[in-house]
């Protein structure tokens, strides 16, 4: 969930618009260039091969460019993404593949928000598809982490899954930014409009494919991380028709009856000023923190969470499902001490109204997923704890009757964005080289049978050079003990 510069509290608008042991090396798997080109995957055609009569279903617009490489090794400098999108979301040292032309599509389906300013457009549901001149078959759909744009991803997934040959598509969701929430008629239905949105790009990109290539994706896959994550989890549970499988890079977990994170920020927002001032409080501050859910050793990481992420987090998504709790005050009173009137630092998700837990409902997750699943969860996540998180859905896929779909790795040292690697380098590892490793157990797993490793944790490498440790992650269960119950 990316923060944005908060805003002033003002009267809450009216709300509008519409409703969306396996040792794998990531560096040599994931980060070459494309697949060599064969009568197979390049088709009868060259290079952007049947661009003018590509149409994508339901859109209102859509823009289309033969582009000479579609990773970011050549669209930053052609302009066909935009790096502020997916700025702190990989290490600095992620390898960048290239070799990758093929025709970009770029468009938006139809909407009544306008909160996506990309290419001018001021329209939401916005949406990107790439298609690779050599194509291995498969189609990759990724919604937004946070309240990003279509391009957010295009670092962390979209450059290695082109490199290997999928087409790929991403949409906005349908609502981005700092107001996300002013969007729908209800609460609830801002975060509702992602999963539909997701689902109308599965379908609209499922048809491009076959416009392009003269035939249908043989698989098509749900990835994302994030609030991404938490929509590959909603799509394999409620769409699996529409996929073969997925992976979940660090979901958001919503419950009608909690965990979700109306539970846990708060608890943090009360008590990590009282852990910063020290003094006599500080233990006990402590140690309701680590009650939380935020784990021992991630101390280290609060200071940042707390400046950035918690606060706001909790003031966007409480407005979004309980508008009522601050009344006519738009997102609450940033950092305000508990005790202040309608305060988010004493909010009590237990003890709200029915109604809020209807709107969550309309997000909920079951665990009823219903195509193969890896989920990769860093245990030093500190805006998404993973044990009110991932630890939770493991639980719930398994219990859901569902376990022998799923795998589930717990990566030590990782941490819920990879641009805090590069400044805690002694400290974290990231989670970019786990996600491409885990994406080639996933495909393994589809087309060659190949069961990926346990579910398990995925000890941290000691003694890794920074290139290596950006760009390589073996599932390796073996190694570290700890399986959650």
């Amino acid at each position: 969930m990316r923060p944005r510069p908060p805003f002033r509290s003002s009267p809450r608008p009216r709300r509008r618009g519409a409703r969306a042991a396996l040792a794998l090396s990531a560096l040599t798997a994931l980060t070459t260039s494309a697949v060599p080109a064969t009568a197979a995957t390049t088709g009868s055609a060259g290079h952007c091969a049947r661009q003018a009569q590509l149409r994508v279903p339901g859109a209102e617009h859509q823009q289309s460019a033969c582009l000479d490489e579609l990773t970011t090794a050549g669209t930053v400098a052609s302009g066909h993404t935009d790096p502020a999108d997916w700025a702190g979301l990989t290490p600095k040292d992620l390898a960048v593949p290239s070799g990758v032309p093929g025709i970009q599509v770029d468009g938006y389906f139809p909407d009544t928000s306008t909160t996506n300013t990309n290419h001018g457009w001021q329209h939401d549901a916005q949406f990107v598809i790439r298609l690779p001149d050599r194509w291995n078959g498969g189609l990759v759909v990724a919604g937004t982490p946070g309240n990003r744009e279509q391009y957010a991803n295009d670092r962390a997934i979209a450059d290695a899954v082109l490199a290997r040959g999928y087409a790929y598509a991403a949409t906005d969701k349908g609502n981005t930014g700092l107001a996300f929430h002013r969007d729908g008629k209800a609460p609830g239905d801002a975060i509702a409009e992602w999963n539909d949105r997701v689902t109308q790009l599965t379908r609209a990109a499922r048809a491009v494919v076959a416009q392009r290539y003269h035939r249908p994706p043989a698989r098509t896959l749900a990835t994302g991380m994030s609030n991404g994550g938490y929509l590959v989890r909603w799509q394999l549970e409620n769409h699996p028709e529409l996929y073969d499988g997925g992976v979940d890079w660090e979901g958001t977990l919503w419950r009608t009856d909690g965990p979700n994170l109306l539970d846990f920020l708060p608890k943090a927002m009360r008590a990590y000023p009282v852990y910063a001032a020290g003094g006599e409080g500080a233990e006990a501050a402590r140690e309701q923190l680590h009650a939380a859910g935020f784990p021992a050793g991630s101390e280290f990481l609060w200071p940042y969470h707390h400046k950035v992420y918690w606060d706001l987090t909790q003031r966007l998504y409480r407005e979004e499902l309980d508008p009522g709790f601050d009344g006519p005050t738009e997102a609450g009173t940033p950092y305000c001490l508990p005790g202040t009137p309608a305060c988010d630092a004493d909010y009590d998700y237990a003890t709200r109204p029915e109604e809020v837990r209807k709107a969550v409902a309309k997000i909920a997750l079951t665990g009823r997923i219903g195509k193969p699943l890896i989920t990769l969860h860093g245990t030093l996540d500190t805006l998404l704890p993973i044990g009110e998180d991932s630890d939770v859905y493991a639980r719930m896929v398994r219990e859901a009757g569902r376990g022998a779909l799923h795998r589930y790795y717990r990566v030590e040292g990782g941490t819920h964005t990879d641009s805090l690697v590069d400044a805690f380098p002694d400290r974290l590892r990231p989670l970019s080289p786990c996600y491409r490793t885990a994406f080639t157990a996933l495909e393994g797993w589809l087309t060659k049978g190949h069961r990926p490793p346990a579910s398990g944790t995925v000890a941290q490498p000691a003694g890794q050079d920074p290139v290596t440790l950006a760009n390589v992650c073996a599932l390796d269960t073996t190694k570290a003990a700890g399986t959650p119950s």
